[in-house]
């Protein structure tokens, strides 16, 4: 069972954190080398000079569409173009914004399922949610799928496994992970990787040390699975 990538966003309650710089120097300094960012909460400026630091750093960066609206979504990702972001992920409008992105070096990881509201909920039930996954990926230029397996009604961890069995494009699991039992399950449905900001910045995992630096080193060690004991 392959590690899945971990995720770092510099994020709260769907939204880019108004300290999102001095987040992701620490989030580099902690070894985070994919760092991500929402399409809300902070002026354009001010995410090209985020995007550009990351690039500086060197690390796999990630914008994720929360927005609700038709021309926000596609403004969104124009902006991933401009940030020259790796990966833009999430938006429920692929059939609009694939098209666009196709031709471009931007790898596009849309929502499945129905999302709605924010912060983002995913409806539906675990089969109408599989197969707009199925529908979703076998779109061209559609690279992989985000899904909010913890944003249901469901059982997350089943629904993790059930659209990755679906589809075989990448999925990354994103939102409100908050404890290493969902990363490992995350592990077990075999997805590509998973996201986690709120829970980060608000310390929400035990660690062996304080602040940001030591729940990114906690989520980094949950993502390389539970210790194995000799006996």
């Amino acid at each position: 069972m392959a590690d899945p990538l971990f995720i770092f966003m510099l994020t709260r309650d769907d939204a880019t954190v108004p300290n999102a710089v001095e987040a992701a120097r620490v989030g580099i300094a902690a070894g985070a080398r994919h760092i991500g960012f929402k399409d809300v909460g902070a002026a354009p400026g001010e995410l090209r000079a985020l995007a550009a630091q990351l690039k500086a750093a060197g690390v796999t960066t990630y914008l994720e569409v929360v927005s609700l609206d038709e021309a926000s979504e596609m403004a969104s990702a124009e902006l991933a173009l401009a940030l020259g972001v790796d990966v833009l992920m999430g938006g429920v409008r692929p059939w609009a914004v694939a098209p666009r992105v196709r031709p471009t070096p931007v790898r596009y990881f849309p929502f499945a399922g129905r999302v709605v509201g924010h912060p983002s909920v995913l409806a539906g039930s675990a089969d109408e949610i599989a197969a707009s996954a199925q529908e979703i990926a076998a779109l061209p230029g559609v690279d992989g799928l985000d899904l909010l397996a913890w944003r249901s009604e469901l059982d997350g961890a089943e629904l993790a496994r059930t659209v990755c069995a679906a589809v075989r494009k990448p999925v990354v699991i994103a939102g409100s992970i908050d404890r290493a039992e969902r990363i490992e399950a995350v592990r077990r449905a075999s997805a590509h990787a998973f996201t986690v900001g709120t829970a980060a910045i608000d310390g929400v995992f035990p660690a062996d040390a304080p602040g940001l630096a030591g729940q990114l080193a906690a989520i980094q060690a949950a993502a390389r699975g539970p210790v194995r004991r000799i006996a």
